[in-house]
């Protein structure tokens, strides 16, 4: 290898699937740099600037066949009433190289993706819905730690109003738009509990919350205790989240796990390398290759928190990092996969700020499991294969807290097959052993 990668793609620019991670911006040199003080204070400066990224780290060299030099002429030789219009102009550049993982965001998108990958939110810490029944915006649960759970908020608290705004007909985006906003300021939110007669005013002051993306239970499912894991997306906290889970679990006695990829989209690369490490303690993990040919691989590094039996779930919506983590596990033997097939995505981006706060997201590399298999427009096929039927769907997007139990058909035979591992195993008196508690991880 070249090139660490540890160092170079992983830590820089490493995205995958729907979240992405921002990298500090870059002042690229190259073709246009004499017109750039020309350019400062036009809206053709960020087109200019979006198209040297392209250039230098775009993973096709040939730019599908497209004169990328030429497009950057056509680019500049317009004159634009906006930057809205500007910003049209590049979306339609960047479709000529067919590639939908290449694309600009204008500031406000840039920035709801970076939070996203954050896995942060400047807010109160509280979910909220729609009640199917009352209509009425209500409060699922508040997040542990959080200014909503200090003031004492509860799930199904009802909230009348933001603001002194009323919320009857508000969407909970809407919601969630109001209740946000800058660390330190004030939110008032009308409560009302329990059918009671009259509501309460809560004042609670915005902070950085740190939203949960792994979610964990002891089940007793079968004859064995079952480490129930749900990762939502790979953010900057799903490996300390995962980390956490897993020790807790462990402490107390679980027989094996269940981890539940289902609708992952995907997100950093690193969390996935970090949470692969949790899991297994030897063997690749995931090799990438660059537009130069140029191949790096990164490895287990014996820092596994439990050799405990594994089973992952996935299905058509568990994508990117989401397949590498389940590719390493199936490829090394470490866990059966029961589920669909997955979704396909074995692209590598960066994501660069932009100078007036818009981004763009870049294919820089081609991933492949560690037998080397390129799961491109193809996914993973799961050990065991276990598609939701129509009837299946509709029960379970109607009746969400079926999810993950034995009327989950998927769960379900992940539980089956869990328990036949944890049967064949055998017995000693070191098994508890099995469970290691590693001073440091590293990355």
């Amino acid at each position: 290898m070249n090139r660490s990668l540890k160092h170079h793609t992983l830590t820089k620019a490493a995205f995958c699937g729907g979240a992405v991670a921002a990298t500090a911006a870059l002042y690229l040199f190259g073709p246009g740099l004499r017109v750039r003080a020309a350019l400062q204070d036009s809206p053709k400066a960020v087109l200019d600037e979006a198209w040297q990224i392209v250039y230098r780290e775009y993973v096709d060299g040939s730019f599908n066949r497209v004169n990328w030099q030429s497009e950057r002429q056509k680019l500049l030789d317009k004159n634009y009433s906006s930057r809205q219009e500007a910003y049209s102009a590049l979306r339609k550049t960047l479709e000529k190289l067919e590639d939908p993982y290449t694309r600009f965001m204008d500031p406000k998108q840039y920035e709801a993706l970076t939070n996203q990958t954050s896995g942060e939110v400047s807010g109160v810490g509280i979910r909220l819905e729609v009640n199917d029944q009352t209509k009425v915006l209500t409060v699922v649960e508040p997040i542990d730690n959080s200014p909503a759970s200090r003031a004492g908020l509860q799930s199904g608290d009802l909230i009348l109003s933001i603001n002194g705004k009323p919320t009857k007909g508000m969407t909970v985006e809407d919601a969630s738009n109001l209740i946000r906003g800058e660390v330190g300021t004030k939110v008032s939110l009308e409560i009302r509990r329990n059918s009671a007669p009259s509501s309460f005013t809560v004042s609670l002051m915005r902070a950085r919350i740190e939203l949960p993306t792994v979610r964990y239970s002891m089940k007793q499912d079968g004859k064995s205790k079952i480490g129930y894991i749900r990762l939502n997306e790979f953010s900057s906290h799903a490996a300390d989240q995962m980390r956490q889970a897993i020790q807790n679990l462990s402490k107390q006695s679980v027989d094996g796990f269940v981890l539940d990829l289902r609708g992952n989209p995907g997100g950093l690369l690193q969390a996935s390398i970090e949470i692969s490490r949790m899991w297994m303690d030897q063997g690749a993990i995931v090799k990438t290759v660059d537009r130069k040919g140029r191949d790096e691989e990164v490895s287990a590094n014996q820092t596994a928190l439990t050799k405990l039996p594994l089973v992952v779930l996935v299905d058509g919506n568990s994508a990117s990092s989401s397949e590498i983590l389940t590719g390493a596990l199936k490829d090394n033997g470490r866990a059966t996969i029961v589920g669909s097939q997955t979704f396909g995505k074995a692209l590598v981006q960066s994501v660069h700020n932009l100078a007036d706060g818009s981004g763009l997201a870049v294919t820089i590399a081609h991933y492949y499991t560690p037998k080397g298999t390129d799961i491109s427009h193809k996914g993973i096929t799961p050990d065991v294969k276990v598609d939701l039927t129509e009837f299946d769907l509709k029960k379970l997007g109607s009746q969400p807290k079926l999810f993950a139990t034995m009327q989950d058909p998927q769960y379900a035979k992940a539980v089956t097959e869990l328990e036949k591992i944890i049967l064949a195993r055998p017995t000693t008196p070191n098994q508890q052993a099995s469970t290691a508690q590693p001073t440091t991880a590293q990355p």
